[in-house]
């Protein structure tokens, strides 16, 4: 959530980042919440008014009584008997005009930073790096889809029976690969220096609020109405909420935390799109990483994260690119992000697989995650997050870049965490 400090004294600088990104009406809800907020602030500059004067009165009234003054100490009990009547109205006004400013604050994307492309969609994102070692598969090479189902090891019409679309059964040599990547992305993180937290996968509606989830990305959430519980869509929401309303010491910081976790996503309106196999789940494993840092490093963490990403998919030995994501196309949340995507051979595309996006102080001031300075003052935190990585895509296109006569080759990386080297 942006500041108010940020809105007044960037307000056309702002505008104009929000318009980057393509939010409608940027203009409008800016000055939206310029409006509340000086209503919020003059109605409080009455009400410590109003308040000063009521405990100046009640101070005199006592005198007043010693030295016999019954009437004026009367008249100044009534005067803070009308005070105080007014003072319930000026709170409510100014509670109201809070909770309106917040309301809208809420529905207001983070600012993208400078460095940000221009542009509307995937189409304008810019390819900053590619690497990775290219496939060369044989003519009758298969999707991963049919790769499963040859050597058993993904049973997606079991998925349909026991949950439904996009819920699949691993087997065999697949569920035994799903783990070994899992333990190898901890292994990895851990010996980056990151803390491995095992956090619940269900959080309350003010976890998502934390981290921005909510609103902006209710309707791809699966929510427990009974209970008001809502399906975690990364790692990063429970993670990051371990911090909500925290104020950390300096001394504290970087804090550098991972997670595996299953992941829910609705992905309303994807229908149409290329949902095969792998392509586009409702729940699948993930790999998060969760960072919050000073200002003045997170710029450097951010680095370090997509290096850390990097080093997995050279690990893995597949074709990968970098990506610098353009305004429109960014979350609602980040300040800056990029995306890695690997290339699937046998469907001949591009794979999204990971986004490593700093928020700047957008989540930690919606969680209040503070750090006190050397000087004893308290400033907001930022906060960064990366997957490292999504499993579903990365099995896809180890399946598929990996297909030989003979059967489907594990990275070298892989096999102590497989115990075979192949699957056959």
């Amino acid at each position: 959530m942006l500041t108010i400090k940020q809105i007044t004294e960037n307000t056309e600088a702002v505008i104009r980042g929000l318009e980057k990104k393509h939010f409608k009406n940027a203009k409008e809800a800016i000055e939206q919440v310029i409006a509340f907020n000086d209503k919020r602030r003059s109605t409080q500059n009455q009400l410590d008014k109003n308040l000063a004067e009521v405990n100046s009165l009640s101070r005199t009234i006592g005198q007043l009584m010693k030295e016999g003054k019954k009437d004026e100490a009367e008249m100044a009990r009534n005067r803070v008997a009308e005070l105080k009547e007014t003072n319930k109205t000026l709170q409510a006004d100014m509670d109201s005009a809070t909770t309106d400013m917040q309301n809208v604050l809420y529905t207001i994307p983070n600012v993208p930073y400078d460095e940000v492309p221009e542009g509307t969609s995937a189409e304008d994102n810019v390819v900053e790096k590619m690497g990775g070692m290219e496939t060369e598969l044989p003519k009758d090479a298969l999707p991963h889809w049919e790769l499963a189902k040859k050597y058993d090891l993904i049973d997606f019409d079991l998925g349909v029976k026991i949950t439904g679309a996009g819920f699949p059964v691993y087997k065999g040599k697949g569920a035994r690969l799903q783990r070994a990547l899992i333990n190898f992305f901890l292994d990895e993180a851990r010996n980056s220096g990151y803390t491995e937290i095992m956090p619940p996968t269900v959080v309350n509606a003010a976890s998502g609020y934390g981290t921005g989830q909510l609103p902006d990305k209710e309707g791809q959430m699966y929510h427990c109405e009974v209970d008001d519980l809502y399906l975690i869509p990364t790692a990063e929401v429970p993670v990051t909420n371990i911090y909500r309303d925290v104020i950390l010491d300096e001394k504290q910081l970087p804090i550098k935390n991972c997670a595996y976790t299953q992941c829910f996503r609705r992905e309303a309106g994807s229908y149409g799109k290329d949902v095969r196999g792998l392509n586009r789940l409702h729940e699948f494993s993930k790999v998060e990483l969760v960072r919050i840092d000073k200002p003045e490093n997170s710029k450097q963490s951010h680095q370090e994260m997509l290096d850390h990403v990097e080093g997995l998919l050279q690990k893995l030995e597949l074709p990968y690119r970098i990506l610098r994501l353009c305004g429109g196309d960014m979350s609602f949340t980040s300040a800056i992000c990029f995306d890695f995507e690997v290339y699937s051979e046998a469907q001949k595309r591009w794979l999204e697989v990971s986004s490593v996006s700093n928020f700047d102080t957008y989540q930690a001031n919606r969680l209040k995650c503070r750090y006190r300075t050397g000087e004893k003052k308290t400033e907001l935190c930022h906060t960064l997050n990366g997957s490292a990585l999504a499993l579903p895509r990365i099995v896809a296109a180890l399946l598929e870049n990996n297909q030989t006569p003979e059967g489907i080759r594990i990275p070298k990386a892989l096999v102590p965490y497989c115990g075979f080297e192949m699957i056959d």
